[in-house]
């Protein structure tokens, strides 16, 4: 089957680092941003102030929760970016997303009494807002972003961590290869700054307690909030992702899975220089994204190809992407400038 090229004709980022591709451009070389003190003891790379009234309607904002305020303004600044907004009718879009935002005060509540199981279910039906079941459907963050921008081609919406952003960037580059989707918005968003996410991985023993250190000093997560959306399309384009490639399985076989994406990924060209967008440490080099980000989730391996998108047009000869997730999924990219 004949493959079309697809080109990265727009990017939209926003983290710590701040908003719009311009913000990160010297992300290599950024002091990390931190709040080590608002959830402590467990630090995290908090997102900056966002000019969320530059890309989103206050009518549609006071609606969203500030994760969809995220996703949705990124997905904006895609767009702008490849200066395509008369065709946002023929966009298909794939989202990574988790659930909503929680009833932050009723988990204290209940976590405070600690009832008994009659007791919590008492207070789930009494306590909980017949709306806020609705708010929580992760769906939610592809119809802000159709509605706000527009965009009126399908619409996929993936969970499962960091995974479902890998499989976000491969299903929309794929279709477009295909010849599937003309134009293709993909990325994920993830806030750090919810109690119920830090709760549910510190339960877990997952997260990182004390003062921050670099991934390889550090035995658990450092989350960080973050969005990115990249438009893909066969081109013209300045950037070309010639492969996407996923896979997952049991924990234990992570490491040769990914081996074997590399193997079958194009080979590494004289000086490309290779990210790593995993959230723990690896013996592999490269520049690693959760150091300055922190742990993005479903926003990690899009926020990596934007990152490499960007390094591309500032004039390197290849970028290779490679991700391990923090219970399973692995997945791998490679961009090239265009032909």
């Amino acid at each position: 089957m004949t493959r079309r090229p697809v080109h990265v004709l727009g990017l939209g980022i926003a983290s710590s680092l701040g908003d719009g591709a311009e913000a990160h451009r010297g992300w290599r070389d950024a002091v990390p941003v931190l709040d080590e003190a608002r959830f402590a003891p467990h630090p995290l790379h908090p997102l900056a102030p966002l000019p969320f009234d530059k890309t989103i309607p206050r009518r549609e904002s006071r609606q969203m929760e500030n994760w969809q305020r995220l996703g949705t303004h990124a997905a904006g600044l895609a767009i702008a970016d490849a200066a395509l907004s008369e065709r946002v009718a023929e966009m298909d879009l794939v989202v990574a997303a988790g659930g909503g935002e929680r009833d932050a005060a009723l988990d204290a509540q209940i976590l405070a009494t600690r009832p008994d199981e009659a007791g919590l279910h008492a207070a789930l039906m009494n306590g909980l807002r017949p709306t806020l079941f609705l708010a929580q459907l992760s769906n939610l963050l592809a119809g802000s972003i159709s509605i706000v921008h527009g965009v009126g081609g399908s619409s996929r919406t993936l969970m499962g961590e960091e995974i479902a952003g890998a499989e976000a960037m491969r299903m929309a580059w794929a279709r477009v290869a295909a010849g599937s989707s003309t134009l293709a918005l993909a990325g994920g968003a993830f806030l750090a700054e919810r109690p119920e996410i830090l709760l549910l991985h510190a339960m877990g023993g997952r997260l990182h307690r004390g003062p921050w250190v670099p991934m390889d000093e550090r035995e658990g997560l450092v989350l960080g909030s973050a969005a990115a959306f990249l438009l893909l399309g066969p081109g013209p384009g300045m950037v070309q992702l010639t492969h996407v490639a996923t896979d997952q399985g049991p924990p234990e076989a992570s490491e040769a899975r990914l081996d074997a994406l590399l193997i079958d990924a194009p080979p590494a060209r004289p000086g490309a220089i290779e990210i790593w967008a995993g959230p723990f440490g690896t013996p592999r080099p490269g520049l690693r994204l959760a150091d300055q980000f922190g742990h993005t989730v479903e926003a990690a391996f899009p926020l990596a190809v934007a990152l490499g998108a960007m390094m591309l047009r500032d004039g390197a000869p290849q970028i290779r992407i490679a991700m391990r997730g923090a219970f399973r999924g692995e997945a791998v990219a490679v961009l090239e400038p265009s032909e």
